[in-house]
C-alpha cells in the first residue's frame, strides 16, 4: 500500500504536466468494488446442466455418464464466473476508462472449501465512474478431488446449485488480486480482495 500511496503522489505531479489521463485511470482502479456475476456454461463431466433443475430431472443417458464418472474417482467441471468491476458514483475517479488492470489473480471456494487458483490476464478495461465492466473468469476443476467424502447426488446437487436452471453464485466466493500496470511499472495489490455475490466489497 505504501508503494501505491508513493505512485498515486508522483502520479499527481505528472497530472499537473498534462499527464491527467495516467493519473485518473490509476485513480478509478483504485476506487474499483468488486462483485461475482452471473455463472454460465455449467458442464458437468460432459453434460450439460444448464437447464437442470433438479437431481431427479436428470435424464437417464447422462445420469449413466455421472454415475460412471464417480465411479472412477473424477467428476469434472466447468463453467464461467463473471465477475463485476464497479467503479462506484462519487468524488474521485474519471468518467475516462483506460486499460490498466494488467491481471487478476484469483482463488476459488465452493462452500467455504478452497479448491483452485489461476489468473486472468489483461489488458482489462477498468470502467469510469458510475460504470461497471464484466471480467470472464474460465473454472475447471475435479470436484472428487476436493469433495471426496460427498455421493453424487450431493455433487450433482452442488453443480446444479451453482450452475443449473435455478443456479446462482451464492455458494462461491473469489479471493482476488489485481495487479494495476503503470508507466512506472506493475503494481499488485497489497492484500486479496474477497468477492462475493451478495455485495460489491472493496476488501
Amino acid at each position: 500500500m505504501k508503494k501505491l500511496l508513493i505512485v498515486l503522489v508522483i502520479l499527481s505531479a505528472f497530472a499537473y504536466s498534462g499527464c491527467g489521463s495516467i493519473s485518473d485511470a490509476i485513480s478509478n482502479a483504485q476506487r474499483l468494488q468488486w462483485k461475482l456475476g452471473s455463472v454460465s456454461g455449467m458442464n458437468l463431466s460432459g453434460v450439460d446442466v444448464t437447464k437442470v433443475s433438479s437431481f431427479s430431472s436428470i435424464n437417464p443417458l447422462d445420469l449413466v455418464k455421472l454415475t460412471s464418472a464417480v465411479s472412477s474417482g473424477k467428476l469434472p467441471v466447468g463453467f464461467t464466473l463473471n465477475l463485476l468491476a464497479k467503479n462506484p458514483s462519487g468524488e474521485g475517479g474519471s468518467q475516462n476508462s483506460s486499460d490498466v488492470i494488467k491481471s487478476v489473480d484469483w482463488r476459488l471456494l465452493i462452500d467455504n472449501t478452497e479448491t483452485i487458483s489461476g489468473n486472468v490476464a489483461g489488458p482489462i478495461t477498468i470502467p469510469g465512474v458510475g460504470q461497471t465492466s464484466t471480467i470472464p473468469v474460465s473454472i475447471n476443476l475435479d470436484l472428487m478431488q476436493f469433495f471426496k467424502n460427498e455421493g453424487l447426488s450431493a455433487l450433482v446437487g452442488m453443480a446444479l446449485g451453482i450452475g443449473g436452471k435455478s443456479g446462482s453464485p451464492a455458494r462461491l466466493s473469489l479471493k482476488i488480486k489485481p495487479t494495476i500496470d503503470t508507466f512506472l511499472g506493475a503494481i499488485t495489490y497489497p492484500g486479496e480482495i474477497t468477492v462475493i455475490d451478495k455485495e460489491f466489497r472493496s476488501k
